[in-house]
C-alpha cells in the first residue's frame, strides 16, 4: 500500500458523542496540510456506538482510516501500541478521541518533527480541568522527573508526535506495561516541547479515575527507576540507627531512672508508624515483583477482533 507521511493514532473508549466531530475537524485540518495521512482508530472495548461510527468513517474513507477492535478494554496504552505497530507513516501523532486537544495543532507539531526532532511532547495551555486534577498533574510530573529523570513539561498531555524510528524502538520493546510518552523520551535524541490548546471536555466524562492516575504512575515510576527502592532501602538504613540509639537511651535511662510505664504509649506509636512504614515499603517491593510476574507470564498484551482497512489501493 502506498506509504503515508503522517499517521494519527486516537484511542477511543466510550466517545460516541465526541467523534463525529473529532472526525470532521481532524480531516478537515490533515486536508488542509497537503500531506497524505491515514488515521487509525482503536476501539478499546467500548460499550456504546463508537464502533459503529468508527465503521462508518472507514466506509466514508477506505484509503485513509483504518479501524482495530479489540475484544475488550486493554486500556489507553495498549490502544496506542496495537495501532503503532500497524502504522505506516513516517510521522506518527497520537490524539485523545475526547477533543480536549484541537487536533487543528497537528500541523504545529509536524512543523518541529521537520526541524530535525525526533520526539515533540505537548504542554497543554491554560488547562481546563479542575483544580484537583491540574494540581495533582503537578505534583505527578514533579515526582516522576525526580525518581525517573525524564523530563516532560505535561506527562498527561498525549497530543505528542515521533518519528517513525523512535515507534519501532517502542514497539519492540515488548512490555506488558508502559508509559508511552516517557519510553519515547528515554529514546529520543532530539526531544522538543511545544505548547499546545485545551478544550473542555465538549461531551461524556474522563475515562481515567483516580486510581486509574495513581495506578498509571505506580507503571511509570517502577518501569523507568529503582529510586523508590533506594529510598527504602536507605530511609530502613536510618530507621535501624535510629532504633540502635534509642535502644542504648532506654537501656541507660532504665539504669539510672528504675522502671518506668509512662513511655508505653509513645513506644506503641512509634511501633505503628515503622510497621505502616514497613508495609509500604513490602507495597512497592510488590509493584516491582507484580510487573516480573506480567512479564514473565507472556500473555498477550491485547487482543484484536477485527481490522477494517483496505488492503489495496
Amino acid at each position: 500500500m502506498t506509504k503515508p507521511y503522517v499517521s494519527v493514532v486516537i484511542p477511543v473508549y466510550n466517545e460516541q458523542e465526541n467523534l463525529p466531530d473529532l472526525f470532521l475537524r481532524l480531516t478537515t485540518a490533515l486536508d488542509k496540510s497537503g500531506q497524505s495521512y491515514e488515521i487509525l482508530f482503536t476501539n478499546d472495548g467500548s460499550r456504546d456506538n463508537s464502533l459503529a461510527l468508527l465503521r462508518d468513517f472507514h466506509r466514508q474513507r477506505p484509503k485513509q482510516v483504518r479501524v482495530i477492535d479489540f475484544n475488550g478494554n486493554f486500556g489507553q496504552h495498549m490502544a496506542i501500541m496495537a495501532a503503532f505497530e500497524r502504522a505506516r507513516g513516517d510521522v506518527i501523532v497520537t490524539l485523545d478521541a475526547d477533543l480536549q486537544n484541537p487536533p487543528e495543532e497537528i500541523p504545529k507539531l509536524l512543523r518541529e518533527i521537520e526541524k530535525g526532532h525526533d520526539v515533540v511532547g505537548g504542554y497543554r495551555k491554560d488547562r481546563h480541568d479542575s483544580w484537583f486534577r491540574r494540581k495533582a498533574s503537578r505534583l505527578l510530573n514533579i515526582v516522576r522527573e525526580r525518581t525517573t529523570r525524564i523530563r516532560m513539561r505535561d506527562q498527561g498531555c498525549m497530543l505528542r508526535a515521533y518519528r517513525r524510528n523512535i515507534v519501532e524502538h517502542i514497539t519492540a520493546s515488548g512490555e506488558t506495561s508502559t508509559f508511552i510518552p516517557a519510553l519515547a523520551m528515554s529514546y529520543a535524541a532530539s526531544p522538543v516541547e511545544v505548547e499546545v490548546e485545551h478544550a473542555a471536555r465538549a461531551a461524556g466524562t474522563s475515562k481515567y479515575r483516580l486510581y486509574d492516575l495513581i495506578r498509571l504512575n505506580f507503571d511509570l515510576m517502577t518501569g523507568f527507576s529503582v529510586v523508590p527502592l533506594q529510598m527504602f532501602t536507605l530511609f530502613g538504613m536510618a530507621v535501624a540507627a535510629g532504633s540502635l540509639v534509642f535502644v542504648v537511651f532506654l537501656f541507660i535511662r532504665r539504669l539510672v531512672v528504675g522502671p518506668e510505664a509512662e513511655g508505653l504509649f509513645t513506644l506503641f506509636a512509634i511501633l505503628y508508624f515503622l510497621v505502616g512504614v514497613g508495609i509500604m515499603g513490602l507495597g512497592v517491593i510488590g509493584e516491582y515483583i507484580g510487573r516480573i510476574y506480567q512479564e514473565v507470564r507472556r500473555r498477550p498484551r491485547f487482543m484484536i477482533r477485527d481490522i477494517y482497512e483496505q488492503l489495496n489501493d
